[in-house]
């Protein structure tokens, strides 16, 4: 009996030993797993160990302070998604509260272009977030063009976003007969976010890249030196500047500030889901207008609000790549133009006129009336085409080709003053012959021996009468040897190359004073 609790005493303190060890192995082992800083922290007093990097210290306790919570929940929709970027300093002054009034008391117009903006506010906010850039600048189409892409200023600023003719060259919006990116969603909002960045860059101040955006980079610049020379602050609000500019970013903040609280100023914004309206699908062949809108299954109202930058009624692939269709029926647009199989996608194409015509040749060349051509291709009145230039004309059966990409990219259309001339009589002088008088008039020795019917080395006898056809605004009159030039007809169209018009009325007897002179009258001086 001694013996078995003998030997049950051996074996309990051989286990006490074994379990000692393991808790000691179990102790290094948490304290080498917590030099990374994850296992298990050590008892009693036991020094922490830090990694090696000279880089890295110690937390204390004075440099830990808590961050701005980061809200789970996305958007309600895009005016909550909006009101969440909002990074500008807000500017407060009577001018904002003068413009905020001013906007909650047209609860309608308010109504219009919130709604018009319904269709293109999630791709510009989108893209701000994409650059890290303040989503107040989604508003800034609000105070540009009211979100109309089909803007146009009196000073010839175009689309959304008001992009001046240079100033578009200048961001690679293409301007042609064909497109004018300056109106298109994606291009225009791509190039004025860059032109934004661009100014921010220069000046350092959201308030004072705007005014530039308004105003001009130079005028900005010019208006913060004349400051700095005066000592005086160089704020938005500090620099003198037109009316237009003094009012632009306190419209821009009165705008943000109802889309803040929307309830303060009584007014009440249309839902905008937080969600894609548009798609882009990209364009493989020349297409009409109304037959993209069909094959989409939209309304071509709608077709021409998310592609405004086609003023034909033809999309030309070669220098349209994508157009832009509601998000639900991309899909259907893509299986009705697969499907399609009634003839050719497009009923028009471009025609590059091969030498100076009139508007009437080149209606009869293309199969189009007249009238029809102009409207079409916005011909002014008396104006022949220039070599060179592109019409938009009817699509023959037999034409298989779409457009070409050197057409689509550099059509243009170019016109000059068609030369509205008068049969005039002038006598001829000692020694007068066709050649002189031609020369003496700047008109071809043909020309002079057609109107004639004489040859073109034909002599004439001294006072006799011959027949010129100069242009209408000629006066100033130079003699022809002794004889006076004399108003014999009306008006006759000159045919480039040709002969012009023989019809004659007769008029008064008068004398009248024949000479050449530049057309047009005085230059505009209108600032471009």
């Amino acid at each position: 009996m001694k013996f078995i609790v003998a030997t049950c005493l051996a074996g309990s303190l051989v286990l006490a030993g074994c379990a000692s060890t393991d808790n000691s192995a179990s102790s290094s082992s948490t304290t080498t797993a917590n030099v990374g800083g994850t296992g298990a922290r050590p008892s009693g007093s036991a020094t922490p160990v830090y990694p090696r990097d000279p880089n890295l210290s110690p937390l204390t306790s004075g440099q830990a302070r808590s961050q701005s919570v980061v809200t789970l929940a996305p958007p309600a929709d895009m005016w909550d998604r909006i009101r969440r970027g909002f990074k500008m300093p807000n500017l407060e002054s009577d001018l904002v509260r003068d413009r905020e009034q001013w906007y909650a008391s047209r609860p309608d117009y308010i109504q219009r272009m919130t709604e018009r903006s319904n269709k293109y506010i999630f791709h510009i906010v989108e893209e701000l977030e994409r650059r890290n850039m303040p989503t107040e600048l989604a508003l800034l189409p609000y105070i540009e063009s009211a979100f109309n892409p089909q803007a146009v200023s009196s000073a010839r600023a175009a689309g959304m976003w008001q992009f001046m003719p240079a100033t578009g060259t200048d961001f690679d919006l293409k301007q042609n007969i064909f497109r004018d990116d300056r109106r298109d969603v994606v291009a225009s909002t791509r190039a004025a976010l860059d032109y934004l960045q661009k100014l921010y860059g220069m000046f350092g101040d959201w308030q004072l890249a705007l005014a530039a955006y308004n105003w001009g980079e130079g005028s900005v610049g010019r208006a913060i030196a004349k400051n700095q020379r005066l000592g005086l602050p160089t704020t938005y609000s500090d620099l003198s500047m037109p009316a237009e500019t003094r009012l632009y970013v306190p419209k821009l903040q009165a705008v943000k500030n109802i889309v803040a609280n929307p309830q303060a100023f009584n007014a009440e914004l249309p839902l905008i889901a937080n969600h894609p309206y548009f798609q882009t699908v990209p364009l493989t062949r020349d297409l009409d207008v109304e037959l993209a809108a069909k094959l989409a299954d939209v309304r071509i109202e709608d077709f021409r609000a998310l592609n405004p930058a086609a003023h034909k009624p033809v999309l030309i692939a070669a220098g349209t790549s994508d157009i832009l269709l509601p998000w639900d029926n991309a899909a259907v647009f893509k299986r009705n133009f697969d499907a399609y199989t009634q003839g050719q996608y497009a009923s028009w194409t471009a025609w590059v006129v091969p030498s100076t015509m009139t508007v009437a040749d080149a209606a009869q060349r293309s199969g189009m009336s007249e009238s029809d051509l102009r409207a079409l291709n916005n011909v002014p009145p008396r104006m022949l085409i220039k070599a060179g230039s592109t019409l938009i004309v009817p699509r023959g059966a037999r034409v298989k080709e779409d457009v070409a990409a050197v057409v689509a990219d550099g059509g243009h259309l170019s016109f000059q003053p068609e030369i509205i001339t008068r049969r005039t009589t002038v006598k001829a002088g000692r020694s007068d012959n066709v050649a002189s008088i031609a020369r003496r008039y700047n008109l071809k020795p043909a020309a002079v021996a057609d109107w004639n019917d004489v040859n073109t080395n034909h002599a004439f006898k001294r006072g006799y009468s011959v027949v010129v056809y100069l242009p209408v605004r000629a006066s100033a009159s130079a003699r022809v040897g002794t004889g006076a030039a004399h108003g014999r007809a009306a008006v006759a169209t000159s045919k480039r190359g040709g002969t012009p018009s023989k019809t004659v009325a007769r008029s008064s007897s008068a004398k009248q004073v024949v000479a050449r002179q530049p057309r047009g009258g005085t230059p505009s001086k209108r600032k471009r």
